[in-house]
């Protein structure tokens, strides 16, 4: 396989995390997704002072965008590094958020068509005045039949292409909901790699839950006040999180009449932000007790729970979740759960042959594909243009330059209010110039039509939409051409690419 795999360069020196204390509770064995490797790593992290790498992801239409496999393959890669290091099993989590609501992010996926353009399938909207139902309740539907039938005609002719149709239409099913479709994909997926998928939505993952958030809801004040201080102190950085503390909004969400509502503290009372449903705390409990799966932890809250019910010594997130967790350490401290260590996952661009092969016929590197369209198009253009057309355009202006300096000297000396005019004249000589230059371009250009759709199409494949791969493209396609072998290559590489981050620190036992 002749695939690159680019990393993203790290902002900072990614620090090793520290083993700690604590194991996980039997109890929640069957909230982890069946796979061929579950009994076996269940077992491995049952073990006296196993640890775990987690990392998750809500729902997506496909497994969703790159980055949600990047994340899963993250855990496996340091998982392997950390147990190479510290001599004792180090098993990699995948933690499925199934309460996010956000059914517009979970009901699409995109992959480059085979004409090289961006294509994208979705599944019907949800009418705006609906409930916000939680993605482990929220029916895929009739409407995903078509949402396959895109994507079928989007995969390219390959030996794998059955075997990549046949695992996302075994998951992919109008009976099953969002959140169950996805757990059981990536379960398929990356459990043969030994990542445990958790599904956070199980009621025994509830159940293991339930007192940390009724404890969140009843320190909220505390918890509030503390957030708010501690963003305070962090400056830039906690303002840059995009998430708002220090306004009375609680860390915990309850399924109420207009779905997930975040609830507000008000005196001693709660209400649901949208539906303006009122809760005693003592409410709250007996549904935490009776019904906990109406109950779910926010972004800030929800990797203090997993460190609580998981030995987790780091949780690998993207670079929007690395800025907003700088605001936990208040919600460990007041809750007294132990902090894993927020890390990066691996961030970066899978280059195929394709896109290697257009950069080396126009002489670009990979950056400069980044660059807006239409920069790269007209410096392949202009590489293009005849040697004594660019030979003659640069004497010409060196000589417009030097002659109208003559021209500016002598009419300072005969007249100083002659001088602005001449200046003028020679930036209209030197503007013709680049108009010739310019229309050249432009007829070349349409000449070379052919060859500047190729830098386009390489464009698309590694910034789809103007934005990043891995943010955009699904990952059926890339396992449609290249096979299931992918996955473990991509999880070589970001073990490596792990082992460099952090070598030299010393081994921990």
């Amino acid at each position: 396989m002749s695939l690159r795999f680019v990393a993203t360069p790290l902002e900072h020196p990614l620090e090793p995390p520290e083993p700690r204390p604590g194991g996980m509770d039997a109890g929640l064995s069957d909230a982890f997704i069946a796979s061929p490797t579950r009994d076996t790593q269940l077992q491995r992290l049952r073990q006296p002072g196993a640890l775990a790498v987690t990392t998750g992801q809500q729902p997506g239409l496909f497994t969703g965008p790159l980055y949600t496999i990047h994340k899963a393959l993250s855990a496996a890669a340091l998982a392997r590094e950390l147990e190479a290091r510290w001599k004792r099993p180090v098993v990699p989590v995948f933690w499925l958020a199934g309460d996010d609501h956000d059914f517009a992010e979970a009901s699409t996926a995109s992959w480059i068509a085979a004409d090289g353009s961006l294509a994208s399938a979705s599944l019907p909207p949800r009418p705006p005045e609906a409930p916000l139902t939680p993605m482990y309740r929220q029916p895929l539907g009739e409407g995903v039949h078509t949402a396959l039938e895109m994507l079928a005609a989007g995969l390219p002719e390959s030996e794998f292409r059955d075997a990549t149709l046949g695992w996302i239409e075994r998951h992919y099913r109008p009976d099953a909901t969002v959140a169950g479709s996805y757990a059981g994909a990536m379960a398929e997926l990356v459990g043969p790699l030994g990542v445990l998928c958790f599904d956070s939505t199980h009621p025994a993952a509830k159940r293991a839950i339930a007192p940390h958030l009724v404890r969140a809801l009843r320190e909220a004040r505390e918890l509030d006040d503390d957030l708010d201080r501690w963003a305070e102190a962090q400056g830039v950085t906690a303002r840059t999180s995009g998430i708002t503390v220090g306004d009375g909004a609680a860390l915990v969400m309850l399924e109420a009449s207009l779905g997930r509502d975040r609830l507000i503290r008000d005196g001693d009372t709660f209400v649901t932000r949208r539906s303006r449903e009122r809760f005693e705390l003592a409410a709250i409990e007996r549904i935490a007790a009776y019904e906990p799966t109406r109950l779910s932890p926010n972004v800030l809250l929800r990797p203090a729970v997993e460190s609580a019910i998981l030995p987790t010594v780091a949780y690998l997130g993207g670079p929007g979740e690395l800025r907003y967790l700088v605001l936990t350490p208040p919600v460990y401290q007041r809750l007294e759960i132990p902090r894993q260590q927020p890390l990066p996952r691996w961030s970066g661009v899978i280059v195929e042959p394709r896109v290697d092969r257009v950069l080396e016929k126009f002489g670009l590197a990979l950056p400069d594909l980044f660059a807006p369209p239409g920069m790269v198009e007209t410096r392949v253009v202009r590489s293009q243009l005849p040697e004594e057309v660019g030979a003659a355009l640069e004497r010409l202006r060196a000589a417009l330059e030097r002659e109208y300096g003559v021209l500016e000297r002598a009419a300072t000396d005969i007249d100083p209010t002659l001088a602005r005019p001449t200046q003028a004249f020679r930036q209209q000589a030197l503007a013709a110039t680049q108009e010739v230059e310019k229309k050249l371009v432009q007829h070349l250009k349409r000449r070379q039509e052919t060859e500047l759709g190729q830098v386009a199409r390489a464009r698309t494949a590694v910034m789809p939409g103007g934005k990043p791969q891995e943010r955009v493209l699904t990952v059926a396609p890339f396992l449609a051409r290249y096979g299931p072998g992918l996955l473990a290559e991509l999880t070589d590489a970001f073990a490596s690419w792990y082992h460099g981050a952090l070598e030299g620190p010393s081994q921990r036992a």
